[in-house]
């Protein structure tokens, strides 16, 4: 493993301003980290910097001194962390800091499903003073959802549907408690677990195992009045089979924030779909996000100058 000891120099890469600009978080640690210099990196250069506050994976992170990467998601599906590990670059990630942004996110989109609200956005832009039929609105409280992958952005999220008063149960590969759930069901029962949810709700990250899992035969066992919500990453759901799930009715529609493509094609069907809503990968954006990513910076280059664990360490 590298050595114990203080960064003295940090680069942040650019990655526009999803979910912050890169020049506010810079901004923001200059003026509260007194011992370390942060600067903006052209590209993927990394010469004379020690560690990398990034959005994306870059191979030349592996070429250089590098002894510590940052990535200010929590997902890392695109990193190789294996080869992190044969390098002995410390890699971490942005693991609940975003938890009670996208519950939130979560909670707007299962209020705007029930009521309709995406149906009335529509028709104001073509100034239409019509409701949506009588029978289309329904309560949320005692609904129910399945929330799939119950760590902290699933736990974020079944804690505020249940406070919506929606009965609420899981699907993880891990055993859970404290999060008040009625069951919890292993993946493989999965489909077991969506059959009476009104509402599923996908928070679990992207890997072997969850790729695809989201299939034709998960959208059959959904009840027809059915939504799902995809704020985690788009590959977990089998796009053409969800296409097809819409098309024929077999669920009543969508919440999707991730897709395999993105941007969106133009072409997608998606967009088209009345009962789907369509967000830009923005669920856990909020004016915050860049303070979050700061204090968890300024505490692992505390952790890291006394050699102690950084929080969310992968490698």
């Amino acid at each position: 493993m590298p050595k114990d000891g203080s960064i003295e120099r940090v680069g942040i890469s650019e990655w526009g301003t999803h979910p912050c600009p890169p020049e506010y978080l810079c901004d923001l640690l200059s003026e509260t980290v007194s011992d370390c210099e942060f600067t903006l990196l052209e590209g993927d250069d990394v010469v004379d910097v020690e560690a990398v506050v990034t959005l994306y994976h870059h191979d030349a992170y592996l070429d250089g001194d590098l002894r510590w990467v940052h990535d200010i998601r929590s997902g890392y599906e695109d990193f190789p962390v294996s080869a992190y590990e044969d390098e002995e670059i410390i890699l971490t990630n942005s693991t609940g800091v975003a938890g009670d942004l996208v519950g939130e996110s979560v909670v707007g989109l299962v209020l705007s499903l029930a009521k309709g609200f995406h149906r009335y956005r529509d028709k104001q832009a073509a100034r239409e003073w019509e409701r949506i039929p009588w029978r289309r609105p329904f309560e949320v409280s005692g609904s129910s959802a399945c929330v799939v992958g119950v760590g902290e952005l699933g736990g974020s999220v079944a804690t505020r549907l249940g406070v919506l008063g929606m009965d609420v149960v899981g699907v993880d590969i891990r055993p859970v408690s404290g999060l008040g759930l009625d069951r919890v069901y292993d993946a493989a029962r999965i489909q077991q677990a969506v059959e009476d949810a009104r509402f599923v709700v996908l928070t679990t990250p992207l890997t072997e195992a969850t790729r695809g899992l989201v299939d034709r035969d998960v959208f059959d066992a959904m009840r027809d009045d059915a939504y799902l919500i995809n704020v985690s990453r788009g590959a977990i759901v089998d796009q053409d089979a969800l296409v097809e799930a819409l098309e024929n009715d077999d669920i009543a529609g969508a919440a999707l924030d991730v897709f395999y493509d993105e941007p969106l094609p133009a072409d997608a069907p998606f967009w088209e779909m009345e009962e789907v809503i369509v967000t830009p990968h923005a669920a856990a954006q909020a004016a915050t996000y860049g303070d979050r990513i700061a204090d968890l910076l300024e505490t692992n280059l505390s952790r890291l100058g006394d050699g102690g664990t950084l929080w969310n360490r992968i490698v």
